[in-house]
């Protein structure tokens, strides 16, 4: 679903513009149309499934704006599930389901002005596993020295054909300039600037972050003649990349799409990757999907409604696993000690505290030691920016529930 979301402001372009132009911004936005966004894909997991409503909005505006206060209902061979909003724009169904075959699921919305929207029904696919995921060192076709992460399936009944990738990559964080102790502010005005040197009551040394991927990943097994996925790179990671410094894992989810899923999200895909001008370029129109307006039979609609099937694995390794004689890659920001005045003193005994005191106060900076031998203009401590040495800064130092070391 994400996809869709990352590439919205491209399609609110598509909306009002579909020859080569330099686009005027100022009649732009007179003419610009609202739409609602869907995403939603119902798969035969046994949860609470999830349908995100947005709004397309102007160049000049942050965006997208969460569609708040809509009904959201799935028809289920004409038998509603009911979905309710657990946060601005996200829809949850009141009850944990799963998709089953021989079923016709239809998305109904009706939105808070009273505009009623609905999808074509659909079945769910074909259910088919991802048989083995693993990482390769490879050389890509850039000349890029990294890990690949690939997949093998096999659908022997040859009815799947069509499928769509997404991944979490978790990986973990080491602060490279960790202190088990830290500074506190105990005055903070002038001549009474002072800090005490305590011991961490938390360990902020290792952290996890997980990121989403939000490309759109595609393959076919249409003009093959068996329905095999051998070797299919989900993603790359350089040998730089600050992701795989330490231990790393991905979670890649295998969705198995209709043929007109396919089709829509391959479209979506080749916006993508047009020229990133897109303001002076050939643009294809408005790309429908299988949601449509029941109110305005006129009203655009942008997104597309899926009952796929997804199959799960996920894969750990280590940097040293692939590097074993290579420095790390570079830590995510650049790591320099240093050492703030602890105040400044000026004329006539009037003064402030300095910049360790303010940094501290805002959270911008950890201790890394003492400064025992301060030069000219220096402070009494060496300390670095957060980040390098509280890894709460980038991820949480809570371990997932799924981590293995």
């Amino acid at each position: 679903m994400k996809p869709i979301t990352y590439l919205v402001f491209g399609l609110i372009v598509l909306l009002s513009f579909s020859c080569v132009e330099e686009i005027d911004f100022a009649t732009y936005t007179e003419t610009f149309e609202s739409a609602l966004v869907v995403e939603a894909t119902i798969t035969n997991e046994y949860k609470q499934q999830q349908v995100k409503l947005s709004r397309t909005y102007k160049i000049e505006e942050d965006g997208p704006n969460p569609e708040t206060g809509a009904q959201v209902t799935l028809l289920v061979n004409g038998s509603p599930i009911s979905f309710v909003e657990t946060e601005n724009g996200m829809y949850l169904s009141e009850t944990a389901f799963a998709a089953q075959h021989n079923a016709d699921y239809q998305l109904k919305v009706i939105t808070s002005n009273g505009r009623k929207y609905s999808s074509t029904p659909i079945q769910l696919t074909q259910e088919t596993q991802i048989d083995n995921i693993y990482a390769e060192r490879i050389t890509n076709e850039f000349g890029e020295d990294g890990i690949a992460i690939r997949i093998d399936s096999f659908d022997p009944t040859s009815n799947s054909r069509f499928y769509r990738y997404e991944y979490e990559e978790t990986y973990k964080i080491i602060a490279p300039f960790y202190s088990g102790s830290k500074l506190i502010v105990t005055g903070n005005v002038y001549p009474n600037c002072s800090v005490q040197l305590v011991s961490r009551d938390e360990d902020v040394r290792t952290c996890f972050k997980t990121d989403f991927s939000t490309n759109i990943i595609l393959t076919s097994t249409q003009d093959l003649q068996e329905d095999i996925v051998e070797g299919f790179q989900v993603c790359f990671l350089n040998k730089n990349n600050f992701k795989i410094s330490h231990r790393y894992s991905v979670l890649v989810k295998q969705y198995v799409q209709q043929p007109e899923a396919f089709l829509y999200y391959s479209k979506l895909k080749d916006i993508a990757e047009q020229d990133s001008n897109l303001f002076s370029q050939l643009q294809p129109g408005f790309l429908n999907g299988n949601i449509f307006s029941e109110t305005n039979t006129e009203e655009k609609v942008v997104g597309y409604f899926e009952v796929a099937s997804v199959s799960k694995k996920r894969i750990f390794f280590n940097y040293t696993d692939f590097y074993p004689d290579e420095p790390l890659p570079p830590y995510v920001i650049s790591c320099v000690p240093f050492a703030p005045k602890l105040s400044v003193s000026g004329l006539g005994g009037s003064g402030r505290c300095g910049e360790l005191i303010t940094s501290l106060e805002a959270d911008r900076i950890t201790f890394w030691d003492i400064n025992s031998f301060p030069e000219p203009g220096e402070g009494p401590y060496l300390v670095v920016i957060k980040e390098c040495g509280d890894c709460t800064a980038l991820g949480t130092n809570e371990v997932p529930d799924f981590w293995v070391e």
